[in-house]
């Protein structure tokens, strides 16, 4: 099957827009398990259902077919990363009327169950993973796929392309830059 998604990838990078008709037939079962896993943390009664997360994901993933796609890997990473953004963008509407009024000190140990249902803690650790994407994409990928995407260490390690050891590195360097960022604190910039 990760033959078939690559070919696919690259047949939709040439511009080939049914092919990712056929990436989403063949990865939509992993799309749908990826979303149920983001809104099991979500709160109850939130009003995205995990069909809804995938549509949306699928708008926007449809925007990127010039995308130098890698692998099957690559693709659900970016489609992970994009279900991340639409359910924060979803917090930060409806956080929109009382932004700033609900804000308080968070944790990274909020998150040890997976993401916050809180929609201010949600946005202080999207701002916090946006800060840490922008000095190492790697680590902030292994915080989002492991707090948002409920992804054990074996399939982030399949996703981000190294071994498991280097993901369990890597999260703990990660969990301590977004906590000092979440507490206000300037983390050193460094990789």
């Amino acid at each position: 099957m990760a033959t078939d998604v690559t070919v696919l990838l690259h047949r939709w990078k040439s511009g080939d827009k049914e092919a990712l008709d056929g990436i989403t037939a063949l990865l939509y079962p992993e799309l749908r398990r990826l979303a149920s896993g983001f809104l099991s943390r979500e709160r109850k009664g939130h009003t995205l259902q995990a069909t809804a997360l995938v549509n949306e994901a699928y708008m926007k993933l449809a925007g990127l077919g010039k995308l130098d796609w890698k692998d099957r890997a690559h693709f659900v990473g970016i489609a992970a990363h994009i279900m991340r953004q639409v359910l924060v963008q979803h917090a930060r509407t409806k956080n929109a009327l009382k932004r700033g009024g609900d804000l308080r000190p968070v944790t990274l140990d909020e998150f040890s169950g997976g993401v916050s249902n809180d929609s201010a803690v949600l946005a202080a650790l999207d701002d916090a993973l946006t800060a840490l994407a922008a000095i190492d994409e790697r680590k902030s990928q292994i915080v989002e796929m492991k707090y948002f995407g409920g992804m054990n260490a074996e399939e982030t390690a399949e996703a981000c392309g190294v071994s498991v050891s280097t993901v369990g590195r890597q999260l703990r360097l990660a969990e301590a830059w977004v906590y000092r960022h979440m507490q206000g604190e300037s983390p050193a910039e460094e990789k």
